[in-house]
């Protein structure tokens, strides 16, 4: 013989009036990606072996530094990461042509100019980073 099934009970709804603030399902699901992009677990250690190894690593994070700057523009982390990065290769002509287009992207940020003149500087390029000030003056008001 079988018991029958018994459902779960209805809650009932206390307060029936609408919430002050309402949200959206985009600003559910922006928050959510947020959270997911928060808890990434960090990527494999990578040993790599050989210059062909190398070049490829380089050409696949080049590849996702440009597919996030294409997606966010706007998003100024996104350029420093990008500089950095390729400074951190030792490409410094590579990381130079990321700079200056960040700086044609947004000239009126103050971190962009200040990383791109302490990276010269760095590199004790001082008349690079002469010049970066003289720049960075005549734009700035």
């Amino acid at each position: 013989m079988e018991k029958p099934q018994k459902m779960p009970k209805v809650a009932k709804v206390k307060n029936k009036a609408p919430a002050e603030i309402q949200i959206t399902a985009e600003q559910l699901l922006r928050e959510a990606k947020e959270r997911d992009l928060e808890i990434l677990p960090p990527p494999p250690k990578q040993k790599i072996s050989d210059a062909a190894e190398l070049a490829d690593y380089q050409q696949r994070k080049r590849k996702t530094f440009e597919d996030n700057l294409r997606k966010n523009r706007m998003v100024v982390s996104n350029w420093i990461k990008y500089a950095q990065w390729e400074e951190s290769q030792k490409e410094i002509q590579r990381a130079r042509s990321i700079w200056e287009r960040a700086i044609d992207n947004d000239h009126r940020n103050i971190t962009i100019w200040l990383k791109y003149a302490e990276m010269e500087m760095k590199h004790r390029q001082v008349n690079h980073a002469r010049n970066l000030w003289d720049r960075a003056v005549t734009v700035m008001p």
